[in-house]
């Protein structure tokens, strides 16, 4: 068994925003955001986490194309679905030295990181691609987490 195996469990699964926003969207064009949402759902024995800052964003982008009551709605199906991290100052101060392409990006890895998550699911690869210790997964690759 490798350090990585031991370090990270592949049990843990880390949502980054971009899959949430299109997977919650209603749009057609983020069919497969939806479906990798839908099967990460389905799994058992996963743990699926999203950040604090996550919900955030969906929120602010949400808010010019959908009520407040869906956003209200979405936001109590997170709760209900994910395990919701919040950060801190020290997790900004480690994504500050990570070497990823924006903050945003770097935050999250560092959450997921720190929850041992191995992967990471994004439609982001370019962002995650040179952040070590973890498999980056785009929504279409997503069944490649077996059942």
């Amino acid at each position: 068994m490798t350090k990585l195996q031991k370090t990270f469990n592949p049990n843990h699964v880390f949502v980054d925003t971009n899959v949430l926003v299109g997977g919650y969207s209603g749009d057609t064009r983020y069919q497969k955001d939806y479906d990798c949402l839908h099967y990460l759902f389905s799994l058992i024995g996963k743990k699926l986490y999203i950040s604090s800052l996550s919900v955030a964003q969906l929120v602010s982008v949400f808010q010019k194309k959908k009520t407040n009551e869906e956003i209200t709605h979405i936001v109590l199906d997170l709760e209900q679905r994910f395990n919701i991290i919040d950060f801190t100052i020290k997790d900004i101060e480690a994504a500050l030295v990570e070497t990823g392409a924006d903050i945003e990006d770097n935050i999250q890895f560092v959450l997921a990181k720190k929850l041992k998550c191995y992967i990471v699911v994004t439609n982001n690869y370019k962002d995650y691609r040179f952040l070590q210790g973890i498999e980056v997964l785009r929504p279409a690759k997503i069944r490649q987490i077996p059942k």
